[in-house]
């Protein structure tokens, strides 16, 4: 589904609302669903055009409960709910009913999905060792890689040369 900028839904929702068009012709000539333009016109009604304004938002497991709540209390359908509180999307309701229903109030506590931060902590970068040692190391490595070689070809030179001599 192709993302609209906040001024092309603002256009559609005022296509409807001065009444010329239907629904489905509108939502049909923008190339989407007409649930979802029902949705943005429904958001509008409720809050106005500041709803269309890119917002992030975290829910406490309290404003989760409160908007559960209040579905159940007034019979609201999921997505007029969702309308009413402002929430971008009415599968964000469901997720939170089912989860509620499968696990409890525990399930709607916010899960941290950020990434941890590509920073190093002052502890991680004391454990490292200084190029200059790392160097080193490298070095004593390729010289002992370099005897091993060459004591394994004199091994093999002895073991090919005709000039054994046998123990008696």
């Amino acid at each position: 589904m192709a993302k609209f900028s906040p001024d092309e839904k603002l256009q559609a929702v005022m296509r409807y609302q001065n009444g010329s068009e239907s629904m489905g012709s509108i939502a049909k000539s923008i190339g989407l669903h007409h649930t979802v333009l029902l949705n943005w016109i429904r958001q509008y009604e409720y809050h106005g055009e500041e709803v269309f304004k890119k917002r992030y938002t975290s829910y406490s497991v309290q404003d989760k409960l409160d908007v559960l709540n209040h579905m159940k209390q007034y019979g609201t359908s999921i997505r007029e709910t969702a309308a009413i509180f402002n929430i971008a999307s009415h599968s964000t309701l469901l997720s939170w009913q089912r989860s509620l229903e499968l696990h409890g109030i525990d399930a709607l506590q916010p899960k941290k999905e950020r990434r941890s931060s590509m920073k190093k902590d002052p502890e991680q970068l004391k454990d490292t060792k200084p190029v200059e040692a790392l160097q080193k190391e490298v070095e004593r490595l390729r010289m002992e890689n370099a005897y091993l070689k060459k004591l394994n070809a004199l091994v093999q030179n002895k073991e090919k040369s005709p000039n054994k001599t046998k123990r008696k």
